[in-house]
Formats: structure tokens, sequence, C-alpha cells
């Protein structure tokens, strides 16, 4: 698997920033020790600066880890520059396998079955500088010069002796050296005497040596021994060092006989004034070697003490120890196990209380209590991790007036009153670690004892509520109450006006704080809480706000939200962290997942005001045009026109047939203009009535006393057919108008073809109205007779007009005959 250096310096980045950007976690981080684990803090470094100086996009990452490979693989990238092969089954190495790698800076081999080398391999590797040889089954080497080696780990092999080549001594740029050896001899080292290294790691674990034995180690900062783990100690080594800084012993088995064995060890190692930092890893022993080790490195000039994973077994019993005047500022102890069931707490606790050193750190034990120190301690740090206390711990202690910086996460302590108490008198105490316990306040007095210097306090991941904002230290700066039960930051509370970071993440809260309460507030983390619609408000009143991290809630994507996402876009994005990518709506089901950058909803659907605004307007504006189109259209007339036609209809439902039948008396209505009248009386009327046709015009036949409208409807619907003399006078007649609106709707009232259209002179469309819309449909649909100014073509105008009365004159003439009767 190839992997482009930049995610390796991406993961890296991300690291540090994490470390570098959590206010909240520096207060619960112990003060750790320099020492540390040496080894992995060296290599660490050690690749990363190597990864670092790697920027180009064509430079490569292989790891090819734990593949059960047996050979180096022949096809690698050229260009490879870190190169894992470790945890495989490689047996051995060919100078094929690396010379075509030339610009090979880091190679790891470990957990292989290599149990051969020959350095002149690596001849064509001149940039290689971190090679990890270690756990595999070397029994010896060849050596050949590699000058740009900087880590170097042979250690957890097969060699007898110390395998050091004389060809070691140039390597000039080498800091870490790890070795192994089953004897040592005075001179091993020397080849690299004059090399100032920074790191060696001996492995012993295969040492057996029956007599006492020298080795000399002319200069190292940090020196870690690994002896075997699964048998007491017996080493029995003058190992002499100049300027050593630290020293870890891994794998320490002890019991009361053999305890001597490691202070004598140790005599030689602790000698020199530069010895500060002393770790002890993997260590099994009696109560009675631990405080002997004690008792053995409490004069000399170490400054830091650690223990890891120490198991104490056999017996604990009251030993003497005697506090004189140390250099110890720190003790660090994680992860005990005891393996003694009865004995005395106080002799334990006690060994403990009464160290006249600054720091104390006892982490990860069985430990249920710890006794108050006496008034002369001068503890300025103590952190007691992942025990057992309860609140009884320190409760009436009045002796620790130095003490500084508290830790008691992932305890049993349950009520947060008392743990106020249990400060009363720390006058000097500034940070306060009490989260990971079982805390809760139930009380509504809001009468809590704190000591006044608390400015940093971490409550979280309890059961604490609301009720616990009644009862905090008044001039906190810093407070964590994450991962808690609060839904709410009730109004009146105690005014928190020191208050600068406030962490009240993974809680229930539905609603951004008000800064009124906190008027210093600078640091807010609020994400993974309940805030649905938090308030466009908040930076207004919060302006001292210089970063925000409210991501990861339900936000409703909805009219209240619009405001909140445009203050957050007036506002810097290192401000407002996480943005957008932690800020997405959670409902409705529409925008589920939409990043808030994404949501826009418009300002009309929002503002009720403006929305029946701009309804209104609208309405006023379709109200006046649709006026405008009907004044344009006459629609006053066509509705009176309707309701005319609509009375007349009425009337006539309740006609019974037989009359409807005998009302037929006519076979023509006439409608024409008036100018057009001699037309009509001199040729049309005679031309018609000459045939037998009975003719219908409205000076003659129009009732008197009747509407003019009502008489026209009376006059159509009496008639066979209505002739309609088309002219451009016809046009410009309001009546002839309605006489013609009437036809056309008795033509689909009848369901016949009863209309005859006359055009006696042309009518141009434009000269037309738009208002009659209905004579520019029927001239448009409907077959009209043209009136011929020529005289040989009136014979058949007349036969087309007569062929339009063949139908029905004998029920009209029978009509006539029974009227004139």
């Amino acid at each position: 698997m190839m992997l482009n250096l930049d995610t390796y310096q991406d993961v890296l980045k991300n690291s540090n920033n994490h470390l570098g950007n959590s206010h909240f976690n520096i207060m619960t981080k112990d003060k750790e020790s320099i020492t540390g684990s040496f080894h992995f803090v060296y290599i660490v470094t050690l690749i990363v600066g190597t990864i670092v100086q790697f920027s180009d996009e064509s430079e490569f990452v292989v790891d090819m880890s734990n593949m059960k490979l047996i050979h180096v693989p022949k096809d690698l990238p050229p260009k490879t520059k870190i190169l894992d092969m470790s945890q495989n089954n490689i047996s051995e190495l060919h100078i094929s396998d690396m010379s075509y790698l030339s610009g090979l800076k880091v190679l790891r081999l470990s957990h292989n079955r290599i149990w051969c080398l020959d350095f002149s391999i690596f001849k064509f590797n001149q940039d290689l500088e971190y090679l990890d040889l270690s756990y595999n089954q070397l029994q010896n080497i060849s050596c050949h010069l590699i000058t740009s080696l900087k880590h170097l780990d042979l250690s957890f092999n097969d060699f007898d002796v110390l395998p050091i080549c004389k060809e070691f001594g140039n390597l000039t740029q080498l800091h870490f050296l790890g070795l192994s050896a089953t004897k040592l001899r005075q001179l091993d080292l020397l080849p690299i005497a004059h090399l100032h290294l920074s790191y060696i790691l001996l492995d012993l674990e295969g040492y057996y040596a029956k007599e006492t034995e020298s080795l000399q180690i002319l200069n190292t900062k940090t020196l870690h021994l690994v002896f075997h783990p699964n048998q007491l100690f017996s080493v029995q080594v003058n190992i002499s060092v100049n300027s050593l800084g630290c020293l870890q012993l891994t794998n320490i088995k002890l019991n009361d006989d053999n305890c001597e064995v490691l202070i004598k060890f140790l005599s030689g190692l602790t000698r020199g004034p530069t010895l500060l930092n002393f770790t002890l890893e993997h260590v099994k022993t009696t109560w009675k070697c631990l405080v002997r080790i004690f008792q053995f490195l409490w004069p000399k000039p170490v400054e830091y003490l650690n223990i890891y994973n120490l198991t104490i077994v056999e017996r604990i019993d009251k030993e003497d120890f005697h506090y004189s005047k140390t250099a110890l500022k720190a003790l660090k102890i994680e992860h005990v196990k005891n393996e003694v069931f009865i004995f005395s707490q106080t002799v334990l606790y006690t060994i403990f209380s009464e160290m006249n050193i600054m720091m104390l750190t006892i982490s990860d034990t069985p430990f249920i209590h710890m006794l108050c120190p006496p008034p002369s301690n001068t503890f300025k740090f103590l952190n007691f991790t992942q025990n057992v206390f309860t609140d009884s711990v320190f409760q009436n202690c009045s002796q620790l007036v130095r003490l500084e910086t508290l830790i008691l996460r992932k305890n049993k302590l349950k009520d947060l009153y008392k743990v106020g108490l249990m400060t009363k008198h720390m006058t000097s105490l500034e940070i306060l670690d009490v989260s990971g316990n079982s805390l809760e306040y139930d009380r509504y007095d809001g009468d809590c004892t704190w000591a006044g210097s608390i400015v940093v306090l971490n409550l979280s991941s309890n059961i604490l509520a609301d009720s616990v904002f009644r009862c905090l230290p008044p001039k906190v700066k810093v407070l964590d109450l994450h991962d808690n039960r609060i839904r709410s930051i009730p109004k009146p509370i105690m005014k928190l006006e020191a208050l600068q970071e406030l962490n009240v993440a993974s809680n229930s809260l539905a609603y951004l704080p008000d800064c009124d309460t906190f008027s210093s507030l600078s640091v807010l983390i609020i994400d993974s809480n309940s805030i649905s619609n938090p308030s466009a408000d908040f930076f207004q009143s919060c302006q001292k706000i210089r970063s925000i991290r409210a991501g990861n809630n339900p936000f409703q994507c909805t009219c209240e939200l619009r405001e909140f996402v445009q203050s957050l876009g007036q506002v810097s994005s290192e401000v407002v962290e996480g943005w957008p990518d932690s800020y997405k709506c959670d409902y409705p089901e529409n925008y589920k997942g939409t990043p808030l950058k994404d949501f826009h909803i418009p300002q009309l659907s929002c503002n009720t005001t403006l929305l029946l605004v701009t309804i209104g307007v609208t309405v006023l504006v379709l109200a006046v045009t649709v006026t405008a189109l009907c004044i344009y259209f006459d629609l006053p007339w066509y509705l009176r026109m309707v309701c005319q036609w609509t009375q007349t209809r009425h009337r006539a439902r309740n006609v019974p047939l037989e009359e409807l039948q005998r009302t037929l008396q006519f076979h023509a209505f006439i409608s024409y203009s008036e100018h057009d009248s001699a037309w009509v009386k001199n040729e049309l009327v005679p031309c018609l009535e000459k045939e037998d046709i009975r003719i219908c015009l409205h000076e003659r036949n129009f009732v008197p006393g009747k509407s003019i409208v009502e008489n026209i409807i009376n006059c159509i619907e009496r008639s066979y057919k209505s002739i309609f003399v088309l002219s451009p006078n016809f046009v410009q007649s309001e009546w002839c108008h309605y006489e013609l609106y009437f036809a056309h709707h008795n033509l689909f009232h009848e369901g016949s073809n009863n209309l005859i259209l006359i055009l006696l002179e042309p009518i141009p469309q434009k000269c037309i109205p738009s208002k009659y819309h209905k004579l520019k449909a029927l001239m448009t649909q409907r077959t009209y007779l043209e009136w011929p100014k020529e005289k040989s073509k009136h014979g058949l105008f007349w036969a087309n007009i007569r062929a339009a009365f063949n139908m029905k004159l004998e029920l009209i003439a029978e009509n006539n005959e029974a009227e004139t009767e």
C-alpha cells in the first residue's frame, strides 16, 4: 500500500491542533514529568522530522507490514522514502533488494526472522537515516559505514556480545542506538565513546553473567535497560555513564531478598548529579522493597520519579520512612495492582500523604482514601485519577494550603456540595478536576462553600442538572460542564462575571445562554445539545465571544433560524468553530442534512407584515387589471344581456310545450341599421314577401309597452330564422348588436341553424369594435351571403335566400291561420 506523505503530515498536524487548541483538556492533564517514554518520544520526533522535510507530491510512504512476506518485493516504487516491512517472515536481505531505492530515508524491518546482516547492502542508500532491525534473530553483523544514520535499533536479537563495529565510530549523526547482548564487557562501547548519543536502549533479557561485570558508557542523555520479565532481578553489572539525565528500567521483579541487588545496581547509575528523571516500568515487588527504593532515592538528585504498571505482592506492613530533605519534585505511580488483600489502609496511605514533595500522582489504583497530610506538607499538585475515593476524602482537612491543582477524575464522588466543602481550606487551589464521577446537586438554597481561589473547574461527565449553576465558585474563569444532564441555564443564578470559557457540550440545552449572566464570556462550547432555533441576538449580547462551537445540534431550518444563519455569516470563520461542516439542518425532512450555509428561505415567507402587504398589493393590482379588462371588453353590457336572456328563458320555461310550438309566427326576423332601411324595405322585404315569407320587423311587430330587449327576444323566438343585414352602419348600431347577441344565444339553445348573415357592404376587420367579438367570430366561422352589385347575380342571391325557408313553412302557415281565426 502506497500513501502520499502529505497524508502523514495531515494526521500529525491534526493531532497537534487537537492537543494545542483544547482549552478544557489542559486542566485535566497531569503535569507530565520530563521522562515520559523516552524511546517513543525520540522515535516519533525523528520520524516526524523526516516526514516534514518531504513535501513533494512524488515522494511516497510504502506500508507492507504484516503481509506474511518472505522476501523483499522487487516492485517497490523507486522514489520510496519510508518503507515499513515489519511483522513479516523475511529471513535474508540482499543488496539487490535495496540498491534501487536510492532516496530511502526510513526502513522498518522489526519483527522478522533476519539472522544475518551485512551493512554493505545499504551502500547505495546514502540518505538512510532510520533503520529498525529489532525483534529479529540476528547473531552477527558485517559492518559498513552509513554516515547518514540517525537511528539504529538492533535490540531484542540473539547477539552474545554487544554488536559494535569500529565503523560505528563514524556515525557522527547517530542519536538513537538500540543493542542487545547476553554478556557485557567493559570496553564494548569504546568505538562509540566519542559520540554524543541522545538515547541508548540496552536489551538484557538474555543476560546471564554469573559474576559482576562492568560496562562503561561515556556519553548519552537517556539510558533504557530492559530485563527479563519473568526472572527475579539479578543483574550484577557496574554501569558508569557520563552526563546521564534520564534512566528507565523495564521488567523489574523483586522480593525482600533481592531488593538490595537492585539498590546496588542503582548506586552506580545514580551517582552523578545530572540524573533528574528515573522511570520504573512493569515492576513487581513487595511493599517493603518499594519503600526501600523510595528511601534510597530520597536523598539522590532525582527530581522526577515515575512508576508504571506496579504490582504489590506478599504483604503490606508498617515500614519506617525518613522524609529527609530531597530533590524529588514529582512522584507518579500509574496502573497499580495490589495482590495483598488484608492490610492496614493507614500504613499504605501514610507513606504517600507525608511525602515532602510538590507533585504526587497515583492513578488507576484501588485506593479508596487518602489521608490529610501534615501541616508541613509541600504539595502543590495532587492527581488521584481513577481511584475509588468517596465524598469523605480531604473533608475537614485544613493542611493543603499550598495546593494549586487537585485532580480527582473518575472516582466515586457523588455530592457536589461536599466537594465544594472539601476545598474550603485550600486557599491556593486554582485548578480542580472532578470529572467522570457521579456528582449531583439537589439543594435549592444555593448555599455552597468553595475555595475563593478556584479559576478552573472541570465538572464534566457527571449527572449534574440545571441546579449546578447555583453551586459554583464565584471567581471561576474556565468551567467544563460537558456530558451532564443540564436542560437549561436558569435566569436567577449567581453572577459569574469572571467566567471566560464555558463548555456545556453534550447536554440537553435548547437555547444559547444569555451573556447578561456571563459578562466576560469569550469561549463557548455548546455542541451536541438540543438547540433547534438559536437566537440571532446571541452575538449582540455576547460581544466578547472570540470562539463558539455550536455544531451537531438538531437545527430546525425554518424562518426563526434564518436570522441566526445571517448573523453567523457576519462573524469571522475563526470565531465559529466547525463551520460549516458541523452545522446542518435536522428538520424539516426535505432540508435534513443540508448545511446551514446552503439553507435559504425568502424574506417574504418569514415577514408576516411584508407578506400581507404583498398580498394586498397583488389583489389590488389584479382587481384594477380585471376592472380595466372588463371595461375594455364591455363586460357590463354582456352581463346585462345575460340577465335579460335569463329572465326571458325563465318565463319561457313556465309556458307549456304546445304553446311554445304555437308561438312560431314568422319566417324571419330582420335586424338592420336605420341607415340601411332603404335597401331592406325596397329590396329585401318585397322580395321575400312575394314568396309568401312572413317577415318580422321592429317598426311593425314590436309590442308597445314592453321593453326593447324583451321585444327583440320575443321576435327572435317567434321567428324561424333571423336575418342580419351587415354593413359598417350595422356595426355602429348598439341595438343591432343586442339583436345579434340574443339570436346567437338562441342558436345554441335551440340547437338549430337559424342565423342568416347578409353582407350588404364590406366591413373591414379593423372597423369592428373590439367589444363586438361575437360578430367577428360569426363572420369567420359561418357562411354569409354577400349582396352582389351586379344585377345579373341578383337572381342567384334571392334563390339562396328562398332555399333557407323550405322547411317548417307549413307549421308557420298553420299558426298564421290559427291566429287569423
